[in-house]
C-alpha cells in the first residue's frame, strides 16, 4: 500500500518547510530500517515541499496509521522539529490518491509557480537518493518512473512548463518593478549550482550583462569563466559592488549576514535558497529590500488557467492508466495459476492416454491447443474486471468453480503488489 505524508507552502510554514529539507532527506534510512512494515521509502525535499512516499506492506488501517507516526517521528527526530508541529503540517494520502498526487507534483501543478521546471529533476534525484541509501521498493520504483514519464509528456504537450514560469524568473519579474533597466544592473549572484547557472540564463534573457559571482566553495572563478561573471573572493566586497543580489546555494547556513552588508544605497537582495541564504535580519539595514521565497510564493501562482487545466487532465488520465495496468498486474498471479491447474490436469491425462497407447503427436498438439483457447477468454476477462476494480470477482471464481487460489489474497487490495513479468499471462 502507498502513503504519502505531504507539507508544501500551502500548508506549511517556510520555517518548518527550511527544517525539514535540511535533515529530513537523510532519515530515510532509519525510517525502513526501524520499521517492521514500512518496505520503502523516498523523501522529496525542496524549497516549497516535503513529502515522504512510503511502500507499506500492512494494508490495513491499524498498518498505515502505524507507518504515518513512525515516519513522522522518524522525519522529527532528523529535523528538529516538534512531532506536533509536523502532525499538523502534514497531509496523509493513500492509495490510488498518491498516484495522481506524484503526477502533479512532479508536472509543476503544485508548486508556488505552477509548471515549473526545477521540480521534475528534484523528483528524479530523490529517487536516484533512495536508490543509492537503499530505501526505494519496486512499487516505488514504478510509480517514479512514471512520474517522470508524466511531466516530460505534459511539457511537451502543453505550455504550463514554459520559458518564464520557473520560481527564478517569477522572482525576477517581481524584481523587475524595482530594477528599472537590467543592462544597467550590478548584479551578484551567490552560488554555483544548477540553480545559478538557470539563474544567469534568465538574467540575460532580461538584458543583465553586468554580472558577478561569489562562491564559499572555491568555485567562482571556473564559474565565471563559463558564464562571462566576474568572480569575487570576498563576500563583503562583492556585495557592496552589486546593486541586486541574488543567492541560490544549497548550504544549511545563511551565507549573506548582516556584517558583510554595508548600509546606504540601494540594494534589492534576492533570496531563492532553501534552506535560506539570507539572514532576514539583513532586511534591517538601510537601503536593503529583502525578496524571499515567503514573499515570492504570494505572488504566484502565475495565471495560465488553460495550460494548468490541460496539465491536469493529462495528469488524471496518466494517473488513471497507471492504476489500470497495475491492478491488470496484480491478477497475473491468478491467471498464472488458472493456466497451471488446466495444463497441469491436461498433461495428467495426456500421460494416462499414453500409458494405454491411445496418445498421438497430432491430438496431443491439437489438445493444447484447445486449451490455450480455451483460456483465452479468461485471460482477457481478468484485465477487463482487474481495470474495472472487479479483480476479487475473478479470484473468488477461480476459487469457486476450480479451487484454484493464487497465494496472494491477503495483499490483493492492493493494485501495485504485482508482479513484473507478465508474460505467461498474456500467453493465452
Amino acid at each position: 500500500m502507498l502513503i504519502c505524508l505531504t507539507a508544501s507552502h500551502q500548508n506549511a510554514s517556510f520555517d518548518l518547510l527550511e527544517r525539514l529539507s535540511i535533515g529530513a532527506p537523510s532519515a530515510a534510512g532509519t525510517l525502513v530500517d526501524g520499521s517492521d512494515f514500512v518496505s520503502g521509502a523516498v523523501v522529496l525535499a525542496t524549497c516549497n515541499r516535503f513529502e515522504a512516499y512510503l511502500d507499506v506492506d500492512e494494508p490495513l488501517t491499524a498498518g498505515s496509521a502505524l507507518a504515518v507516526e513512525a515516519t513522522i517521528e522518524t522525519m522529527s527526530t532528523a529535523s528538529g522539529v516538534e512531532p506536533d508541529d509536523l502532525r499538523d503540517s502534514v497531509r496523509v494520502i493513500t492509495g490510488d490518491e498518491v498516484v495522481e498526487h506524484l503526477f502533479a507534483v512532479s508536472s509543476g501543478l503544485e508548486s508556488v509557480v505552477v509548471g515549473e521546471d526545477e521540480i521534475s529533476g528534484q523528483v528524479r534525484r530523490s529517487l536516484e537518493r533512495a536508490r543509492h541509501d537503499g530505501t526505494t521498493s519496486r512499487d516505488l520504483e514504478r510509480l517514479f518512473q512514471k512520474a517522470s514519464q508524466t511531466s516530460r509528456g505534459i511539457k511537451n504537450q502543453t505550455n504550463v512548463g514554459g520559458a518564464g514560469r520557473s520560481l527564478v524568473r517569477l522572482a525576477l519579474e517581481l524584481a523587475s518593478s524595482r530594477v528599472t533597466d537590467w543592462s544597467e544592473a550590478r548584479v551578484l549572484i551567490v552560488g554555483t549550482g544548477q540553480y545559478a547557472a538557470t539563474t544567469v540564463a534568465a538574467l540575460r534573457d532580461r538584458g543583465a550583462d553586468q554580472l558577478a559571482v561569489y562562491s564559499g566553495s572555491g568555485r567562482a572563478e571556473w564559474f565565471g569563466l563559463k558564464h562571462a561573471a566576474t568572480p569575487y573572493d570576498d563576500l563583503a566586497t562583492a556585495v557592496a559592488w552589486s546593486d541586486v543580489l541574488i543567492t541560490c546555494t544549497s548550504t544549511t547556513e545563511p551565507v549573506v549576514t548582516r556584517d558583510v552588508v554595508q548600509p546606504g544605497g540601494r540594494r534589492l537582495v534576492i533570496d531563492l535558497g532553501l534552506p535560506r541564504n539570507v539572514d532576514p535580519l539583513v532586511s534591517g539595514v538601510e537601503g536593503v529590500e529583502l525578496l524571499d521565497l515567503e514573499t515570492i510564493s504570494l505572488h504566484a501562482p502565475l495565471p495560465q488557467l488553460s495550460a494548468a487545466d490541460d496539465a491536469r487532465a493529462l495528469v488524471s488520465s496518466a494517473a488513471a492508466e497507471f492504476q489500470a495496468v497495475a491492478a491488470e498486474q496484480s491478477l497475473t498471479p491468478s491467471v498464472v495459476a488458472l493456466r497451471k491447474h488446466v495444463f497441469d490436469l491436461l498433461d495428467a491425462e495426456i500421460e494416462r492416454a499414453r500409458s494405454r497407447g491411445d496418445s498421438s503427436e497430432r491430438t496431443e498438439s491439437a489438445l493444447r491447443h484447445l486449451a490455450g483457447v480455451l483460456l483465452h477468454t479468461p485471460s482477457v476477462r481478468a484485465r477487463q474486471l482487474a481495470r474495472e476494480g472487479r479483480g476479487d470477482e475473478f479470484r473468488d471464481g477461480l476459487e469457486a468453480l476450480f479451487g484454484v487460489t493464487d497465494g496472494r489474497r491477503a495483499s490483493s487490495s492492493s493494485p501495485l503488489r504485482a508482479i513484473d513479468d507478465e508474460r505467461q499471462a498474456s500467453a493465452g
